[in-house]
């Protein structure tokens, strides 16, 4: 294997969901790849999206190693972590996933692809621990423990992972009373006055993230007024809550992240490399960017053995005019909002934010050229090599299930009407819809961008147009 195989080399993945609407979706998951970057135990630990960028369909070529572990950023089994995931990242595996993981040799790279972190049993220490932060003194003889779920009646899943808490932290007799409630199923949250007797009651949320439900709802149904609310005359007497932080949220998800990749399948295997496709479209970006770069709206300048990254509009600007960052992180939380504080889940879109500079090391700009644009690198390098295969439209349409499965019913020309304003302001080059792309920013055209698939953007919007709920919007906006 040459030089590249003096030592082993690990990729780490965690899927987060996303959203098309709102940048604090994916805040969680990026958390947590800067606290596992830090501890250093794996070369890469790289985010990929079911609704930002890199997609799922990408993620896996943005990786630098043969060796890559996937860890799905979810509280519970279900749907999603079942067939959507595997499905996108070609794994070739529906239905539950065993304990250990499933692994696949995906384009030369072995894949390991795990269970949610939420259905780990170490997840009963952070339950604890959330529960200590509210109530620092619970006792077994005077305090109630609640674990709050969401429920769905859509996957029988979804509440396994919550009463399986709830019972192994009732077998360790911690508190009076232990009690899996939920929000959409019963027993539901708001029955909690009849069913817990006792006159301390802490509830801890096993929720993914702090959001509407934790913020409001939960709130709202239990009568709650702020993380200690006092309730003098409740069936069973006074009682008083204790409202936790999600358990998703808590720093120590971080070790049950990396104790889920440790026990994946086939996770001891020494045979990690570095993947030679994705090590020469760097060496050939760094190359270029070593003369001074453009990709998209993004300029690379080399400067004494640093790079200063700009948006190109912001050429010749004094640098003092400009907010410095100094982190590929910093880069990250700057492009994805534009001059308006609004979330960019599509970063080629010709949005990006002006105002800053980034000073970077030239390990550093890989990863910040890789949040600026994520995978147009690997993507664009490969189809210079004719290694990059387009996806047309009725594929991508097929592999659409549940509240998406409708736009199968979409016309060319319904497409291509939502294409005309989706696509017409992004930089990609629409090679599956048979648009050519003869030049691209590595031969210094800034816009040469290839787009091999419709983005889930644009399958969101033509769902929209067959719904015909997009002339609505359209008409409001207008």
């Amino acid at each position: 294997m040459g030089r590249y195989s003096a030592r082993h080399m690990r990729s780490l993945i965690l899927i987060g969901h996303g959203s098309h609407l709102n940048g604090e979706s994916a805040t969680a998951v990026y958390r947590y790849a800067d606290l596992i970057r830090e501890r250093g135990l794996y070369d890469e630990v790289v985010e990929g999206y079911w609704k930002e960028e890199p997609s799922l369909r990408q993620v896996l070529r943005t990786t630098s190693s043969t060796d890559v572990t996937v860890i799905p950023m979810f509280i519970s089994e279900g749907y999603f972590t079942e067939v959507v995931i595997p499905r996108e990242l070609g794994l070739g595996h529906q239905g539950p996933v065993p304990p250990g993981g499933v692994a696949r040799v995906i384009g030369g790279r072995t894949v390991r692809y795990t269970l949610p972190y939420g259905v780990h049993p170490s997840m009963t220490d952070v339950i604890l621990a959330r529960a200590r932060e509210a109530l620092p003194d619970f006792s077994a003889q005077d305090t109630a423990l609640i674990v709050l779920g969401h429920g769905t009646t859509r996957n029988e899943n979804s509440n396994k992972v919550i009463y399986r808490a709830a019972d192994l932290i009732r077998e360790s007799g911690q508190f009076a009373q232990v009690q899996a409630l939920f929000l959409d199923e019963e027993p539901k949250v708001g029955t909690w006055p009849e069913v817990i007797s006792a006159p301390r009651v802490v509830v801890v949320p096993f929720f993914a993230s702090e959001g509407w439900h934790t913020l409001e709802t939960i709130p709202e149904d239990m009568g709650l007024t702020g993380e200690v609310t006092a309730f003098p005359e409740n069936p069973h007497g006074a009682q008083t809550v204790y409202y936790a932080k999600p358990v998703g949220t808590h720093p120590a998800v971080a070790d049950v992240i990396l104790h889920l990749a440790q026990e994946a399948s086939g996770a001891l295997a020494q045979d990690g490399d570095v993947e030679r496709g994705h090590e020469q479209a760097w060496q050939t970006v760094l190359s270029r960017a070593r003369r001074g770069l453009r990709i998209g709206e993004v300029m690379i300048t080399p400067d004494s053995g640093v790079y200063e990254l700009r948006h190109a509009l912001d050429e010749g600007r004094p640098g003092a005019e400009l907010r410095t960052l100094v982190t590929p992180e910093g880069v990250r939380d700057t492009i994805r909002k534009d001059d308006g504080g609004e979330h960019r889940p599509v970063h080629t879109l010709r949005n990006a934010p002006r105002g800053w500079r980034a000073v970077l090391s030239e390990e550093d700009l890989r990863r910040a050229v890789h949040y600026a644009y994520p995978a147009v690198v690997e993507e664009t390098y490969a189809h210079t090599c004719h290694a990059l295969r387009a996806t047309p439209w009725p594929t991508t349409a097929r592999r659409q299930t549940g509240i998406y499965a409708k736009v199968q019913k979409a016309t060319p020309e319904q497409v291509e009407h939502v294409a005309h304003d989706v696509c017409t302001s992004c930089l990609r080059t629409r090679l599956w819809a048979g648009e050519k792309l003869t030049h691209t920013f590595l031969d210094g055209v800034p816009g040469g961008i290839p787009c091999a698939e419709a983005c889930t953007v644009l399958v969101a919007e033509v769902r929209e147009e067959v719904s015909g709920k997009r002339g609505e919007k359209a008409g409001h906006a207008h």
